[in-house]
């Protein structure tokens, strides 16, 4: 696939969780794999980031990268200006992409937040990184109530921007899924225009390693390297 942009339909949906399946599925798969991280915010200069998760949970075969890190838990223009630093233009992330896709399979590109936080003052964002490596999105959408409107407003997006998007992944789904999260597994596809590319269990990202990189490619649609079915899926919670 090249590089994939991943993307949430909003922030604490299991959008690392998510890439570190991805990763870890297409690790098993046999691909190269590099998961690129933009900026990075909320996290000090010694603590473990997402890409540093990713690895943890997919495997040190993962080639992980971040460009910018800031220390206050704020989409990126915010977190640069609070913290004096210089903010991340879409130029540079497209560019180290490309430097990393020279070399591996597959470049997982994790976004921070929503496709369109910002990145500069300028207001660019995750989808100008998109549109300058003509990569498509892939968008992480949780599974409850709310979550039709934040998908379909997300697909618009990306379709105004004439950008293409893969399709989506519920990045926790629930033991016991309720009313509405069971009537999404239908009704995501639907708003959005994209087919659901899997579902990944809540809680996974507490797994052992070991055990998540067994479980991930069944999490997973063939389209990114696994082997789960959104027919078998939704007849299962229907």
């Amino acid at each position: 696939m090249g590089v994939v942009v991943v993307s949430g339909t909003g922030t604490e949906i299991g959008k690392t969780v998510v890439t570190s399946a991805i990763a870890a599925a297409a690790l098993a798969a046999g691909r190269s794999v590099a998961v690129l991280k933009p900026a990075q915010t909320g996290v000090g200069p010694d603590e473990a980031g997402d890409a540093a998760e990713v690895v943890r949970l997919a495997g040190p075969g993962v080639t992980a990268a971040e460009l910018v890190r800031y220390p206050e838990p704020l989409a990126p223009d915010t977190a640069a200006r609070r913290a004096g630093l210089a903010t991340l233009a879409p130029a540079e992330i497209a560019t180290a992409a490309e430097k990393l896709a020279a070399e591996h399979d597959l470049v997982l590109v994790e976004g921070a937040g929503g496709l369109l936080v910002r990145f500069d003052a300028a207001g660019r964002t995750l989808a100008d990184a998109a549109r300058l490596l003509a990569a498509p999105v892939l968008v992480v959408a949780p599974a409850g109530l709310g979550t039709l409107n934040s998908a379909a407003l997300t697909a618009e997006a990306l379709r105004a921007r004439r950008l293409d998007l893969l399709g989506l992944v519920v990045g926790s789904w629930p033991a016991e899924p309720d009313l509405a999260s069971r009537c999404n597994l239908a009704d995501l596809p639907s708003v959005s225009g994209a087919p659901l590319l899997g579902a990944v269990p809540q809680g996974s990202g507490a797994l052992d390693p070991a055990a998540f990189r067994a479980a991930a490619p069944g999490w997973l649609a063939p389209e990114l390297h696994g082997t789960w079915s959104a027919g078998e899926f939704m007849t299962r919670w229907a």
